[in-house]
């Protein structure tokens, strides 16, 4: 077979490259380079200064326990629903394909003013007789788990459904056939296949949830060292000007994110070597 030669990049795709690295640079760089240099204006006086306050150590730590909560709930439940879409044929399919992406294409604010009248404690559907059983969902951490789920709630799925496509289903039935039960070919076979699909709608699942803010807004009730979160307390210090303050806890959220990136990125480049060097 022949070698297929690359032609030279033409005047046109050199400008498609600087068009989307300019694009890149003013949108995503820039930006994200100016919080950190501003959060280290200082030094570390920022970050100390952010630990050092109780509340503000509150907030991270109900951010990261809503983002992890609800990370958890959206990949059991994304793997569920995939195996659903992919794996079986029902009435109404392409109607709860598209309802799945509902929470990337509604407003947040619509989320929360929307569980609000489902869960509300006054005049929700649920929220007056959950809370005469004593159980609370808005202005307290399930409404705040609850509206960082929604919003993140289609990522894991985009992620697995592409892949559970692409394997087919031949090692499944092949499994089945020599007397592997259903839970045996899930966690041998498909989970396996379908592994760095799921991590990456897993960072991508915790990374949408650290940053959430307009549907947490609405459900949270913003009450200092109780139902203030993370991206709330970023919105408190910069409208109270201080604004290196905001920068250090915003700082501390997106590293979070861009650190679960790279490790995700280094690991599969591993994998990726390992399953080269065995072949």
């Amino acid at each position: 077979m022949a070698e297929t030669r690359r032609r030279p990049a033409g005047p046109l795709a050199y400008t498609l490259r600087i068009l989307v690295t300019a694009y890149l640079l003013l949108l995503v760089a820039w930006p994200v380079a100016l919080v950190v240099t501003h959060t280290f204006d200082n030094g570390l006086e920022a970050l100390r200064a952010v630990f050092g306050d109780p509340d503000l150590v509150l907030a991270l730590r109900l951010s990261a326990y809503a983002a992890v909560v609800a990370t958890a709930l959206n990949t059991v439940f994304g793997v569920a629903v995939s195996l659903l879409l992919v794996r079986n044929e029902f009435p109404g399919k392409r109607v709860l394909s598209a309802l799945l992406d509902l929470p990337l294409s509604v407003s947040p604010i619509v989320v929360g003013l929307a569980l609000m009248l489902v869960y509300g404690g006054r005049n929700g559907w649920f929220g007056p007789t959950l809370e005469g059983w004593g159980f609370r969902v808005i202005f307290s951490t399930p409404g705040i788990v609850m509206a960082t789920a929604f919003v993140s709630l289609p990522l894991v799925i985009r992620e697995v459904v592409p892949v559970l496509k692409e394997i087919g289903t031949d090692q499944e039935q092949a499994a089945r056939s020599l007397g592997a039960s259903g839970w045996q070919t899930f966690w041998r076979i498909t989970l396996p296949s379908i592994k760095w699909a799921v991590v990456y709608g897993v960072v991508l699942t915790l990374a949408r949830s650290l940053g959430e803010f307009g549907a947490v807004k609405v459900v949270s009730g913003n009450v200092l060292g109780e139902t203030r979160t993370a991206t709330l307390a970023v919105e408190e210090k910069y409208l109270n000007f201080d604004q290196q303050g905001a920068y250090a806890i915003a700082f501390l959220l997106a590293s979070v994110s861009v650190l679960s990136i790279l490790i995700v990125f280094v690991l599969r480049a591993r994998s990726g070597r390992h399953h080269r060097e065995v072949s």
